[in-house]
């Protein structure tokens, strides 16, 4: 009875993988090596768009700042209406009566006028310093962001293959513990072993049948993942094009100055910017209270021409050049504010860059440590399979010839799908420490 019932619950558990499988053949499927991986995760990313747009907005204000010095020019028109007023006139000896202020109501404007600031003490070089490192710092974002993604889009890409060998190391397994039950099945059947070894058996296979089930989860839930990383629908099903073998694993390189590394780390370079834009602020507050200079210049067409004398209601011409210097005295302490704060940003990104340095030098050392370690543990786990594999074949031989028992047989069997899975692991981790090294280096 009790093998009866778990030959029921092992068919409903593989009516249930089965139904799963048909429902995963309907889904469209996208085969992906880990380049193309790569290329649709920086295609498709939101957060690249966000820092793309930002670095767009970074250089409209710098084109912004650059235009502050030169000069510009602007059309202006009016019109106004005033009251009535009583004309005043003088009468000439001998002549007309002359109208000297008329009663115009109707007042008309028009003037072209060019404003040209010629000398800001420096105030419109620095502001458009500090535009310009503003727009290489978000530049800098921006690749920083596409190697962050690199990164994750490799992590998510390996995890789903890891999880994919996972499952393909458990049906083999579970291949061959399923044949393992219908022997014993039959040396019961013969009278040949007692019922124990064979519930035995079944209590393994059931836990091979639920790893099983919860590797399927697995490997479920790490494409999910890098859907959502690649911009996928979720009907659409990834088949990664590669697998982990262990002669993936190169010895690296030296490890590569850390003054090289500095400036390959996009971060840095982001912050060393900031530090800039904000001395540059520094600078252009201190501008602006030294006196400033600028050209002025108008063309105007008016009925009636304020500047014409005395006033008639007809369009005339008038025009101005005018030198302008402004200096600012006192502004109750407004600017040495400004200054202040721009000053102390610069501080502190200086000491985020310092900050960064530190971290740096230990991001490297601990990341190849990781690589290394990763690499050594290659050999050990190959030479774990090898070991649990010869174990296995000669704890079946022995079963064969009934000087083994089926429990031997079992624990030879979870000793090599243990050795699998320690492998399996030990590539993967072998192949996201190299993507770690190669982040961490700024490759």
């Amino acid at each position: 009875m009790p093998t009866r019932a778990f030959k029921w619950t092992a068919s409903a558990i593989g009516l249930a993988v089965v139904m799963g499988s048909a429902a995963r053949a309907q889904e469209r499927a996208v085969t992906l090596t880990l380049e193309d991986a790569i290329a649709r995760g920086l295609a498709n990313s939101a957060r690249l768009a966000e820092l793309q747009a930002r670095r767009d907005a970074a250089e409209a204000v710098e084109s912004a700042r650059g235009a502050a010095r030169r000069p510009s020019l602007a059309l202006q028109g009016g019109y106004t209406r005033t009251n009535h007023v009583e004309e005043f006139s003088i009468a000439q000896p001998g002549g007309p009566v002359r109208v000297l202020y008329p009663d115009i109501p109707d007042n008309y404007r028009a003037r072209l006028d060019l404003q040209w600031p010629i000398y800001t003490a420096g105030r419109a070089d620095a502001l458009e310093r500090a535009a310009r490192a503003e727009r290489e710092a978000a530049g800098e974002d921006l690749a920083a962001a596409r190697a962050d993604l690199r990164l994750e889009v490799t992590r998510a890409y390996w995890a789903l293959v890891t999880a994919g060998e996972t499952a393909a190391v458990l049906a083999r397994s579970l291949a061959s513990i399923e044949s393992h039950v219908r022997d014993l099945g039959n040396r019961l059947e013969q009278g040949l072993i007692p019922p124990n070894d064979v519930l035995s058996a079944e209590a393994q296979l059931a836990r091979e049948r639920l790893q099983a089930i919860e590797a399927d989860h697995a490997r479920r839930i790490a494409e999910a993942d890098l859907q959502r990383l690649l911009g996928l629908d979720a009907g659409e099903s990834i088949r990664p094009q590669a697998a982990l073998e262990p002669s993936a694993g190169e010895a690296p390189g030296p490890e590569p100055p850390l003054a090289d590394v500095r400036s390959q780390r996009a971060e840095r370079r982001a912050l060393a910017d900031r530090a800039e834009a904000a001395q540059a602020r520094a600078e252009a507050a201190g501008a602006a209270a030294r006196p400033q200079l600028a050209i002025g210049a108008g063309y105007d067409y008016a009925r009636p021409n304020p500047r014409i004398f005395p006033r008639s209601g007809e369009w005339e011409e008038s025009w101005d050049v005018s030198l302008n210097v402004s200096w600012s005295l006192w502004d109750g302490g407004r600017n040495r504010a400004e200054r202040a704060e721009a000053t102390a940003s610069a501080a502190a990104a200086r000491a985020r860059v310092s900050d960064f340095d530190r971290q740096l030098a230990f991001e490297v050392r601990q990341r190849r440590l990781e690589l290394d370690s990763s690499l050594a543990a290659i050999p050990v786990a190959q030479a774990g399979v090898r070991a649990a594999s010869e174990a296995r074949r000669v704890v079946g031989d022995r079963f064969s010839v009934g000087v083994a028992t089926s429990t031997e047989v079992l624990d030879a069997e979870t000793d090599v799908i243990q050795a699998e899975l320690t492998l399996t692991r030990a590539l993967a981790n072998l192949r996201l420490a190299e993507a770690r090294f190669r982040r961490a280096t700024g490759q």
